[in-house]
């Protein structure tokens, strides 16, 4: 019989000893980027923070975020110890102030009836979606505390997804592409598709995300780029020259035998790097075909841009807002 492993033992640490009050210590820890990754991971979504205490009226937001590749906010309310009454009114304030479409109430302890709400707020058929975290700090023996986000209540997903039967089709195709992303490559946290003809996926840096998805005419070509949106014209296009530089040597390490598209916007703010292949969404027999063309561009794209937007934030140009 083979002898078992010694193990630890779990321990459960009072947060206030890691985070002596929410607003000064908790809220600032997280609106880092990689503590935000914890709570993305909990959630499934990719988030990135955008401002701290963001004004709406009398009340301020904990943090104002987005969801990466989603033109919406996300409001994250903390509050320690157990719920109560006036912050689920303030998360109702904060969805019609910035119209979040993504609500994240993080708390010590949840009581059965603000629980139970958020259930019904998520059943209500609106677009928002309401989630419920714990947060937790353990150790294991003598270890560093670890904080944990437990989710205690969270939108049925595929309920909330009831789609045309286009937003259908295309939830059918991205599906399997988001779940091989995540499980066999780990390039995202991701857990669910958008039911929109594109989707999108972290980069690491704010503003900047990996793209896939169906273009016009009527969805008839697909495409993988890097979009570069960072709330700012001059911002995007400094990005935008500065990997354009690089022209010849993307181009030669990605794909020559597709189109390509460097797109400096006139109108709009983002820019984007894409390469672009023949086939839509209409063309169910080509779809493994494309879902494959997709993922191995996704994964291309990651490999040759990683290093470059890396070298760009040691030059604290991705710093910039």
């Amino acid at each position: 019989m083979t002898a078992i492993k010694k193990l630890g033992t779990f321990k459960k640490v009072d947060i206030k000893e890691i985070w002596p009050m929410e607003d000064k210590n908790f809220t600032p820890w997280l609106f880092q980027n990689e503590n935000m990754a914890l709570l993305s991971e909990a959630l499934g979504l990719e988030l990135e923070a955008q401002q701290q205490e963001a004004s709406v009226g009398t009340f301020k937001l904990d943090v104002l975020a987005s969801e990466v590749g989603q033109d919406h906010s996300v409001a994250i309310e903390n509050q320690f110890g157990p719920t109560d009454h006036r912050h689920l009114g303030q998360l109702i304030t904060y969805v019609a102030g910035y119209d979040a479409k993504v609500v994240v109430w993080i708390a010590e302890r949840f009581r059965e009836e603000h629980r139970a709400a958020l259930d019904t707020l998520n059943n209500t058929g609106t677009d928002t979606k309401f989630f419920g975290v714990r947060i937790e700090a353990w150790t294991i023996d003598d270890s560093l505390p670890a904080p944990r986000f437990d989710v205690v209540a969270a939108p049925n997903i595929w309920v909330k997804k009831a789609r045309t039967p286009r937003g259908n089709q295309y939830m059918g195709f991205f599906q399997p592409l988001v779940d091989t992303l995540r499980n066999d490559h780990n390039f995202t946290i991701r857990t669910n598709a958008t039911g929109n003809s594109a989707e999108s996926f972290s980069a690491s840096h704010p503003g900047l995300s990996y793209k896939s998805s169906f273009i016009a005419p009527r969805g008839s070509r697909h495409r993988v780029e890097l979009f570069i949106e960072r709330g700012d014209k001059a911002l995007n296009e400094e990005t935008f020259d500065k990997l354009r530089t690089q022209r010849q040597d993307i181009e030669f390490a990605l794909d020559k035998s597709h189109t390509w598209d460097w797109q400096q916007t006139t109108e709009g703010r983002a820019c984007r790097i894409a390469i672009v292949g023949e086939g839509g969404i209409d063309d169910e027999n080509k779809h493994d075909d494309i879902r494959k063309w997709m993922i191995d561009h996704l994964l291309k794209f990651k490999e040759v841009f990683d290093p470059r937007l890396a070298e760009l934030a040691e030059q604290g140009i991705l710093d910039r807002r």
